[in-house]
């Protein structure tokens, strides 16, 4: 069931990383945000409801709140022309619990695919608190490429893999591929974008998948 969020949690951080962009009207991106934040909600609650006491399978599902409420706060902001500073800081309590969710996948779960997908989003959120807490303003674009990017890599690619049940068989090459990428993408994108002082404020999205 994480799996099928998942999907479209690609959705919102693509639409939300082309509105940093400046591509669609700000407005326009909200339905998408309330849509997933909605879907995202009902999710875990449904998975932790139904873990019948299996620690694990609530922690998996506790961190999808942390994205669900993301995004419902993006859909608040746009909609209602919000200050974006309380969403800014909100992504810093997001930035580092993703890292403690990334340990977790590495440690705990053994798996390294989610492990660095976590690091990602960790990245993103981080980018999150820097345009929107601190109104680093020329991270506009820059912040917008890597959400759009991540749409299709952490979340759409990994949740055909868990749907299509090949996940498990490409876990590690998935990791190791998605950690090289991040260092090359994401430096080159911030030569390219990262100093410019023409950023587009806006909001973000996104989440962990739960295989159920």
């Amino acid at each position: 069931m994480g799996s099928v969020g998942l999907l479209f949690v690609g959705a919102v951080l693509f639409i939300n990383g082309v509105m940093l962009l400046g591509w669609v009207e700000a407005r326009s991106a909200a339905p998408m945000n309330f849509f997933v934040g909605g879907l995202q909600i009902v999710t875990p609650t449904y998975l932790i409801f139904t873990a019948d006491g299996d620690a694990n399978a609530i922690l998996f599902a506790s961190g999808l709140y942390l994205f669900s409420f993301t995004y419902l706060y993006v859909a608040l902001n746009l909609t209602l022309g919000l200050d974006s500073s309380g969403l800014g800081y909100f992504c810093l309590f997001v930035f580092l619990s993703a890292l403690v969710f990334s340990w977790v996948n590495f440690t705990r779960f053994a798996d390294p695919g989610f492990g660095v997908i976590w690091l990602h989003w960790a990245f993103l959120w981080l980018l999150f608190f820097l345009l929107l807490g601190l109104k680093q303003e020329r991270l506009g674009r820059y912040t917008g490429a890597v959400c759009a990017i991540q749409g299709w890599v952490t979340a759409w690619f990994p949740a055909l893999l868990l749907l299509t049940g090949a996940y498990d068989q490409w876990a590690g090459t998935l990791g190791v591929a998605l950690a090289v990428f991040g260092v090359v993408v994401y430096g080159a994108l911030y030569v390219v974008l990262g100093r410019r002082s023409d950023g587009v404020p806006a909001a973000p999205a996104q989440d962990r998948t739960v295989r159920a």
